[in-house]
């Protein structure tokens, strides 16, 4: 290339210093430039080679790349710390390390899988092998092990080995609160339960667009108090051992609020072990499953029927004999064989009386009130886990009578469990929530179902079940525990099997001004040792008690000891 121009050709050797001094003022201007012009093509060289490179690199296994980005912020994605309604962690992350590979960095395969299966032996696999042998720019060996297996490997000092840190879900509380709170998939990503509820909420958008990597998020708390939480767990595991039934599903919920104090269905699983969550037996029945809940209907029946203005609480029903509906025969478990008020009707849990006042109120009526009380549709709260009623083929007079006592109509537990509170707490439905609410917004959500005069007969009939009826052993003293008790033989075969029962009793305290409802129930609970029955009255009706007598005090109950029977008023 020629530069310099008029020297060129010429040589500087034997030029005598006096010639170079004496050189022209165009002669340095020239090589200045020259010099700039050489470095500035230096420069654009080394700028081309960096871009080229960079293209290339772009191009080549762009997929991977962007797999590989993906999953690394994936998992270093935080979540927020979930938290019981006073501050005790039910959820939150932890640090660990995933295991990866980068097949192309990787100069002798065979030495890398024995060296690797030193410590994880799991890894010594033809199927590993070959993805090591692989061209992939990027392969995941194992997600979150440990930090001593993380320790001995890295002291193997293998090309082409790495690890990423990720954020792994931890619940401390294991199989206390597992259907409430759900669990992760590998990648941190929500679901089950409240998890998957935050994940829908906008936690996934946040994780995605990059704003919740590597920072933490304000904690979320829930309506749910981990002691109570306990105590029904607890209850509920001495009451299957104790009756010898399959599961059992225990909820307490503020009548005023609508929130979810504890809720708990057993067998249930551990989140820290989600693959325990795929056991049939081990579904959350509290919400996704649907049973006929038996004698406890007869509340909703009562309440429709005196709220229908049809019937009083005055009125009496003929029960001196079985109810004959073409090749069907209704009849009562315990008859009484005479005509009964309607106080006596509830107490005894009289099918026969119950199917009357059914009939009294009408079939649209009580198809009305049904779907106004929410036995109709899917319950909606922040669970995803939630089932749909099971409603009757055709509605005639024989069915709206079995449905009066519980047979015919499959609801949740928890569906039971709101629909009590909108009778105890003066008639208003408020849809249930695991997140804090207070009674102020309750009220704005509320809807009037029955009138206060109703809620106070419900309230007066529940307190007389427990005092004279099949409710005895529900019993608290200091307390004033009302309720109904519930024994519902099951369906097999399209047939009912009078061996195997699904028992409820329906609570709430303080009866005359009832804060929370209590729900148990036992899937076929066994007579107890020395018993020849096993009913609703002698299992689930002093686990309740047992319940009620735990969590009182910790939730602010004050007991109240003397003659309470005058603190119900009810109208006649």
């Amino acid at each position: 290339m020629r530069i310099l121009g008029p020297l060129n050709g010429l040589s500087l050797k034997g030029l005598r210093p006096k010639a170079r001094r004496t050189a022209s003022p165009s002669a340095k201007s020239e090589g200045n430039a020259s010099r700039i012009f050489i470095t500035m093509i230096a420069f654009v060289a080394v700028y081309a080679l960096i871009a080229g490179r960079l293209v290339l690199l772009g191009m080549a296994d762009a997929g991977e790349q962007s797999a590989f980005l993906g999953d690394a912020e994936a998992i270093k994605a935080s979540r927020p710390d979930i938290l019981d309604r006073n501050g005790e962690i039910l959820a939150t992350d932890i640090k660990t390390a995933s295991l990866f590979a980068e097949p192309r960095r990787i100069e002798d395969v065979d030495e890398t899988v024995e060296k690797l299966g030193t410590v994880l032996p799991q890894l010594r696999t033809a199927s590993i092998r070959r993805r090591l042998e692989s061209d992939a720019g990027f392969i995941w060996l194992k997600r979150e092990i440990t930090p001593p297996e993380q320790k001995a490997i890295h002291k193997l000092g293998l090309p082409g080995i790495g690890f990423l840190n990720e954020s792994r879900r931890f619940y401390p509380g294991g199989n206390l609160a597992g259907h409430i709170v759900g669990h992760v998939n590998v990648d941190n990503q929500g679901i089950a339960g409240l998890e998957k509820y935050f994940d829908n909420q906008g936690l996934a958008d946040l994780q995605a667009l990059g704003f919740a990597t590597d920072r933490p998020l304000e904690p979320v708390s829930l309506s749910v108090d981990l002691r109570a939480q306990h105590a029904v767990r607890d209850e509920l595991s001495k009451a299957m051992a104790r009756y010898r039934s399959i599961a059992a599903i225990g909820i307490v919920l503020d009548v005023e609020t609508g929130e979810v104090v504890a809720m708990s269905s057993l067998p249930d699983y551990n989140p820290n072990n989600p693959k325990e969550a795929l056991e049939q037996k081990r579904m959350n029945r509290a919400t996704s499953g649907v049973y006929e809940m038996g004698s406890v209907f007869k509340t909703f029946t009562t309440a429709m029927a005196l709220d229908s203005g049809k019937v009083s609480i005055n009125d009496h029903f003929d029960a001196t004999k079985p109810i004959r509906v073409s090749r069907h025969t209704i009849r009562d478990f315990h008859a009484k064989n005479k005509v009964l008020s309607v106080p006596e009707v509830f107490i005894y849990s009289s099918n026969i009386g119950t199917a009357k006042m059914a009939l009294a109120a009408g079939i649209d009526r009580q198809q009305d009130f049904l779907k106004r009380i929410g036995m109709m549709s899917r319950i909606e709260t922040e669970l995803p886990e939630t089932a749909r009623p099971i409603l009757p083929p055709k509605w005639n007079d024989l069915t709206a009578m079995t449905i009066s006592f519980g047979h015919g109509l499959s609801v949740s537990p928890m569906h039971t469990a709101v629909a009590a509170a909108t009778l105890v707490n003066g008639g208003n439905y408020i849809p249930p929530t695991f997140l804090p609410r207070t009674v102020s917004e309750a009220q704005e959500m509320a809807v009037r179902i029955v009138d206060e005069k109703t809620s106070a007969s419900m309230r007066y009939l529940f307190r007389m079940n427990v005092e004279k009826g099949s409710g005895r052993r529900a019993e608290v003293p200091g307390y004033m525990v009302g309720g109904k008790t519930g024994t519902a033989e099951k369906v097999e075969n399209g047939r009912y099997v009078s061996s195997k029962r699904f028992n409820s009793f329906l609570a709430a305290f303080p009866i005359d001004k009832p804060r929370y409802v209590v729900l148990v129930t036992l899937d076929e609970p066994k007579p107890e040792e020395g018993m020849r029955s096993a009913t609703a009255g002698l299992n689930t009706a002093p686990t309740v008690a047992a319940i009620v007598r735990r969590i009182a005090p910790m939730m602010g109950v004050m007991p109240r000891f003397g003659d309470t029977s005058d603190m119900i008023a009810v109208s006649y």
